[in-house]
């Protein structure tokens, strides 16, 4: 079976330079330290298997910066051909080596949103017009729905709110009376 061999990465003494001076950082991440010394490593005609094993990386993270390397030196070259300043350059050269977004749901709740379902749990069931002698995560989503402050919610999220809030549900209200 032919071993594959990794597809070799060109820089610019330019690159190299700036690859170099993420290394030398002093408080540079550590991924982003060790992502350039990947590079720089790749370039100087080192294997996957090689890089792996001095970086202490796995061979799939190496075969993956390798490869999103060489995607963006085509980006790179043309702003060096641009003559872009170092400091746009090593920006550019930061954004490639940073983590990607990942997949996740956005924030569904706003910050105000929580607020009035916190200050909900801070109310008096009674005032709402309920049987209940204290909030539960339950009543209070269901609060939060008929008062039309969210389209609709989980109890278990709005037991997380007040988890969060550190702000225990209480049994009569918190506000003074007069």
């Amino acid at each position: 079976m032919p071993i594959n061999k990794a597809l070799p990465i060109n820089l610019s003494s330019r690159q190299e330079r700036l690859l170099q001076q993420i290394v030398r950082g002093t408080t540079n991440p550590y991924r982003l330290i060790r992502r350039a010394k990947l590079v720089l490593a790749a370039s100087s005609g080192e294997s996957n298997s090689g890089i792996s094993r001095r970086l202490e990386l796995d061979r799939e993270q190496v075969r993956l910066w390798r490869e999103r390397w060489r995607e963006a030196s085509e980006q790179l070259a043309a702003l060096e051909e641009q003559e872009v300043t170092d400091k746009d350059l090593m920006s550019s050269i930061e954004q490639i080596l940073c983590d990607r977004p990942r997949l996740g749901t956005n924030k569904f709740f706003s910050t105000e949103q929580v607020i009035q379902i916190v200050a909900i749990a801070c109310e008096s069931p009674d005032k709402s017009g309920k049987p209940i002698s204290h909030w539960s995560p339950r009543e209070l989503a269901a609060e939060a729905v008929q008062r039309g402050i969210v389209p609709k919610i989980s109890p278990r999220s709005v037991g997380r709110f007040l988890k969060r809030s550190h702000s225990p549900t209480p049994s009569s209200s918190l506000l003074v009376k007069r």
